[in-house]
């Protein structure tokens, strides 16, 4: 797994910031921290979802939200969705076997080559269209699998 594309849901992203998140504030910035010298690359969906959910929460100003997600921008390459994603998600969506914005996220990620996802937010370990979602937040410390992602052993 040490050499595969792999991209980083909105949840990830939020929880570097959010300081009142405990554990998980500390395993996220672990990850961007790691992600940032391998092959990551960040969706705008992603970075639009993170910008939304931290200053909906006011768990930062908007300018500072603006800023990171600038900041992002320049650590990682940058992917949008296009028409196969799209369509690919109302697929998936109307057949019920994603949601409409994850299933937007999981075809963007594969159409950049991703074949992982790390998010919170959906089953760990289903795969969709080629795409694998892994929790790193599963377990006590990084599971072995997103340790060997992000290059730590």
């Amino acid at each position: 797994m040490s050499a595969e594309r792999f991209s980083l849901d909105a949840n990830i992203l939020i929880y570097a910031l959010d300081r009142g998140a405990g554990n998980k504030h500390d395993r996220a910035v672990a990850v961007i921290g790691y992600a940032k010298d391998r092959d990551c690359t960040l969706t705008i969906q992603a970075l639009g979802e993170f910008y939304v959910a931290v200053t909906r929460k006011g768990i930062v100003a908007k300018a500072d939200a603006a800023d990171q997600v600038r900041d992002w921008m320049g650590l990682f390459p940058m992917t949008a969705a296009n028409a196969r994603a799209l369509d690919g998600a109302v697929t998936a969506a109307a057949e019920g076997r994603l949601g409409f914005w994850d299933a937007v996220l999981l075809t963007t990620a594969g159409e950049a080559g991703c074949s992982i996802v790390l998010s919170e937010d959906m089953q760990d370990g289903a795969t969709f269209g080629g795409v694998t979602v892994r929790n790193p937040f599963a377990g006590p410390s990084l599971p072995t699998d997103v340790r060997r992602l992000l290059g730590l052993e």
